[in-house]
């Protein structure tokens, strides 16, 4: 299970060409990769006590659709 990142995806600069990488639903990204890219990791802002988790298609989903959205001006 991954903490939560400060920055939200809602704060993050999508530029065409960006690559995102999730970790898996059980275990997050390698703790390895969350050190060498910590300045970039972002987070889905999670409502306290209302909702435990995420899968991992609707995560990719919902910060996926977005960086489109922002980067096609939708």
């Amino acid at each position: 299970m991954e903490t939560p990142n400060e920055k939200l995806y809602t704060q993050a600069d999508f530029v065409d060409g960006d690559c995102l990488l999730f970790g898996s639903e059980s275990s997050g990204l390698p703790h390895s990769v969350r050190e060498r890219f910590a300045e970039r990791l972002i987070g889905i802002p999670m409502p306290t006590g209302a909702v435990r988790s995420l899968n991992l298609a609707t995560a990719v989903g919902i910060v996926l659709y977005d960086a489109l959205r922002r980067l096609h001006g939708w």
